[in-house]
């Protein structure tokens, strides 16, 4: 099975703060993966590295055989990524914010129809694609 995301020996440092240290992992195709830990376990900050919103102070993080931070670009067109802490506009609706998303990536008509469909389908929100953002649950 192919590998999707590797990670070897991630870190990431602030001053003397350790916030991730020697992180290792690898998710293959079609396998889901969840960070559990307290608050300060390195979670989200592990999350930033992977999605290249912060370089790793070392390691190597890959995404479908590209380098964070020699590829960012190809990461990025690789992944799709929704922190709790989204940034979209209270009121505005996983239909809107989708359509937006599509409109910043250049699609239109039948494609970015499709892509909505898609996305909303694999994300099993069909149901609540009218419904602000902000009312959703986060679970």
């Amino acid at each position: 099975m192919t590998l999707r995301i590797e990670i070897e020996d991630l870190a990431k440092y602030f001053g003397a703060i350790k916030a991730v240290d020697g992180v290792s992992f690898s998710v293959k195709k079609g396998e889901v993966l969840g960070f559990l830990g307290p608050n300060g376990a390195g979670k989200s900050t592990t999350m930033k590295m992977i999605t290249g919103f912060l370089a790793p102070t070392r390691g190597t993080v890959r995404v479908c055989g590209h380098d964070v931070l020699t590829d960012p670009i190809a990461v990025k067109a690789s992944l799709g990524y929704l922190p709790e802490g989204a940034p979209a506009y209270s009121d505005m609706t996983p239909d809107g914010f989708l359509k937006f998303i599509a409109d910043i990536r250049g699609l239109s008509g039948a494609d970015k129809k499709r892509a909505v469909d898609s996305a909303a389908e694999r994300a099993r929100i069909k149901h609540v694609m009218f419904q602000p953002i902000e009312t959703l649950s986060k679970g």
